[in-house]
């Protein structure tokens, strides 16, 4: 057995040799055989300007499977038994979810006071039958929360008024969070104090600096994992609203104008898709007409 200042050595030594391991890196062909899966596997774009901040998100994920080096993680990844097991967590690493509650708020404004009581009127929606909305690639949950409570403020004077709302992401991780749907107090201080008196619970614990979603807008919202490249969605519904925001500007064309087309089958005659600011639909040749900015509607073909 070594004696105390060995040891310390010795401790010293294989730190010293995880603090060189950090400063590999991926070799350009190790980058390219991970950007080509991404891409094929998830419609993600991965240039080579994307090669560090990979690196920087991978170095967890390889210290979790106790493996060594990025060459390590590489050769298990494209192993049968190592993709099996380790896509989606790949997915997981790559996923950009940014999101905010009432982001681009000019969205729900228009939903709350043109869409909302067109489908109303014209359809008998919500009365009838449930309103039906997507929230496709909704990160942590801040978008379909906001939409279950901008609905449940417009049908207010409405008895019975009924709706659906189902959130949708490639990351396992952040779907687990919006499911939980607890969040940083410091992330509502958008909402309007009146909103979040009626919809937002506070942590019992009131130093924890923690809220939750109130369980009437909870009840209304469902989550799942979804691939857009998967060639069945698995969704045997389709939706009055359709909200897929920020979503395509990481996809190159082609894969924008596939994912489009079949959004839209997904998309009731007349319903509605939200698109984010930067996002342009110009060119792609879709049965959509613009009714403000990044609003789009879907033609009636009959």
């Amino acid at each position: 057995m070594p004696d105390e200042n060995t040891a310390r050595k010795l401790d010293h030594g294989v730190a010293g040799m995880k603090r060189t391991l950090w400063q590999d890196s991926l070799t350009q062909d190790e980058f390219n055989k991970v950007a080509s899966l991404v891409h094929g596997r998830a419609g993600i774009k991965m240039p080579v300007q994307k090669k560090s901040m990979l690196e920087a998100r991978l170095r967890k994920r390889i210290r979790s499977l106790d493996l060594d080096s990025f060459t390590g993680y590489v050769e298990f990844l494209f192993e049968k038994e190592g993709l099996d097991h380790e896509l989606v967590h790949l997915l997981d690493v790559v996923s950009t979810n940014k999101t905010d509650f009432f982001r681009e708020s000019a969205h729900f404004d228009f939903l709350k006071n043109q869409a909302f009581p067109a489908l109303l009127e014209q359809h008998g929606v919500g009365v009838t039958r449930p309103l039906k909305a997507w929230s496709a690639g909704c990160s942590t949950g801040e978008e379909p929360y906001t939409l279950a409570m901008t609905l449940l403020e417009s049908s207010l004077e409405i008895p019975d008024y009924k709706f659906k709302i189902l959130g949708t992401d490639l990351s396992t991780i952040v779907l687990q969070k919006a499911v939980q749907a607890i969040y940083p107090e410091s992330k509502t201080t958008i909402i309007p104090p009146e909103i979040k008196k009626k919809y937002l619970l506070r942590s019992k614990d009131r130093d924890s600096g923690l809220i939750r979603m109130a369980p009437i807008v909870r009840q209304n919202v469902t989550f799942s994992r979804l691939n857009f490249m998967d060639e069945d969605f698995g969704l045997d519904d389709t939706f009055h609203l359709i909200f897929c925001r920020n979503v395509i500007i990481y996809f190159d064309q082609g894969t924008q104008r596939r994912l489009l087309s079949r959004l839209l089958d997904h998309l009731k005659p007349n319903g509605y898709l939200f698109m984010g600011h930067s996002e342009t639909l110009h060119g792609l040749g879709l049965p959509i007409r613009q009714l403000a900015p990044s609003v789009y509607q879907l033609r009636d073909m009959n």
